[in-house]
């Protein structure tokens, strides 16, 4: 560890490729993550880090603690978001300024909560029954909060019906997907489930399906109507298709492949002769019935020959849905974009990092993750300039979050001189200018 106030204690150091060059280490006047300011701005025009800070109750039984409870959330969510997926960077990250800034209050004349602060933050109070409820609901509440506010011209009784309507006409799915996550918890993995909206600012993630239908289905009046829901082969439990048909959802859920349903298909052969060169497809549609199911259901079946395979690529489909085999399996197919913004939530976000020993605590890491990754995502559609809207979380990471700056303190400003690399001063300012249009209108006098 470094000195305490961010600056390192051994003099500067020299290359000898050039000798005139001398590298010196100044922590809490240099930032690497200046980008982190403006998703800062954004969470806080629709009051995102407010929320969070109201819903959580504090658990802490001094009065002298150093920062408030909306700091310590600030700081475990923007330093996920600039890539510190976990705590070990603790230490030195409570001297950088931009993080110091973020957080406000005490640390910004100060220092940021310290690594044994915010494990207590996250492992002890957070992993309460109260807090990890409020927790699993945040998410959720960031997304409705953002729609509100882009949609703030309407009432919120018009802007439901009005979004219900759109997204029924879209058929948006809600898709899913499991991750197997390497815990120390006395097992040796344990399961979250991510859920996506398909819409691009309305992703959530939750690791308890319950508290996720709470917010989704239908019967809850909740904007988010969930009109169809496909699944991979994780969700083919009979379970789960007596819940979906009782809430009135359509799903087509893979199915897995068994001896009885290769029957089913048996006369779906390659016709005779020489192989063609193209891919041939057919499609099937019966009812099959398992011997855990109480009742049978309707399977769609795609067999594929392809080009110099010798065995074909069969596919098995449950659905309650009415539409023809092909429609169906297209449908399933569309799947696949939402997944990807799953996929980028592993990679970008790094949600998979889930290192405490206990399955409450991990819980919380999580939750910290979605949230990260949801104020990742909201950046893109509703504050970032057309040129660059197709920029993965993981781009923005890296050329926006990523950006060096030195912190220069006068009388009455700090000023973060930035680099101008890959986001140029221009850009950042129409980045702000696009938040700034969020922001309420201020009440009358």
């Amino acid at each position: 560890m470094g000195d305490p106030t961010g600056e390192a204690g051994r003099g500067a150091l020299r290359l000898d490729f050039d000798r005139r060059l001398i590298l010196q280490f100044r922590g809490s006047t240099i930032t690497s993550d200046a980008g982190v300011l403006p998703y800062r701005e954004l969470a806080d025009t629709p009051g995102l880090t407010d929320t969070g800070g109201d819903m959580l109750a504090d658990a802490r039984a001094g009065k002298n603690g150093r920062h408030r409870l909306v700091g310590l959330l600030r700081q475990s969510v923007f330093g996920r978001l600039a890539g510190y997926e976990d705590l070990n960077d603790a230490d030195r990250l409570c001297h950088d300024p931009a993080m110091r800034w973020v957080v406000g209050d005490r640390a910004i004349t100060e220092s940021a909560a310290s690594a044994s602060q915010m494990g207590r933050f996250e492992t002890k109070w957070l992993s309460r029954p109260e807090n990890l409820a409020a927790l699993a609901d945040l998410p959720g509440r960031w997304i409705d909060r953002v729609h509100t506010r882009v949609h703030r011209g309407w009432s919120c009784s018009t802007w439901i019906r009005a979004r219900a309507r759109r997204m029924a006409s879209r058929k948006a799915p809600l898709t899913t997907a499991t991750s197997v996550v390497p815990v120390i918890t006395g097992c040796s993995c344990s399961i979250s489930l991510a859920m996506s909206s398909g819409a691009p600012y309305g992703q959530a993630t939750c690791i308890a399906p319950t508290r996720c239908w709470s917010r989704w289905s239908p019967a809850t009046g909740a904007p988010w109507c969930v009109s169809n829901f496909p699944g991979d082969a994780a969700f083919a439990n009979p379970e789960i298709y007596e819940f979906l048909e009782g809430e009135g959802i359509g799903y087509p859920i893979r199915l897995p492949a068994n001896r009885v349903l290769q029957e089913r298909i048996g006369n779906l052969k390659r016709s005779v002769g020489r192989p063609p060169l193209e891919v041939r497809r057919y499609y099937a549609r019966f009812t099959y019935q398992a011997q855990s199911w109480k009742k049978s259901r309707r399977v769609v079946a795609r067999v594929e020959w392809h080009p110099g395979e010798l065995y074909p690529r069969v596919g098995f489909i449950v659905t309650n849905l009415a539409r023809p085999a092909e429609r169906v399996v297209a449908f399933y197919n569309q799947r696949g974009t939402a997944e990807n913004w799953i996929k980028e939530g592993k990679g970008a976000i790094k949600w998979t990092r889930l290192s405490c020993r206990t399955l409450a605590a991990n819980a919380v890491r999580l939750q910290w993750h979605a949230l990260a990754y949801n104020l990742g995502n909201f950046m893109r559609p509703l504050a970032m300039p057309k040129a660059v809207e197709p920029w993965s979380l993981t781009s923005l990471r890296e050329k926006l979050i990523k950006i060096g700056a030195k912190v220069v303190s006068h009388g009455r400003y700090v000023t973060f001189q930035m680099a101008e690399v890959a986001v140029s001063q221009l850009m950042f300012k129409d980045i702000l200018m696009l938040i700034a249009r969020l922001r309420a209108s201020p009440a009358p006098a």
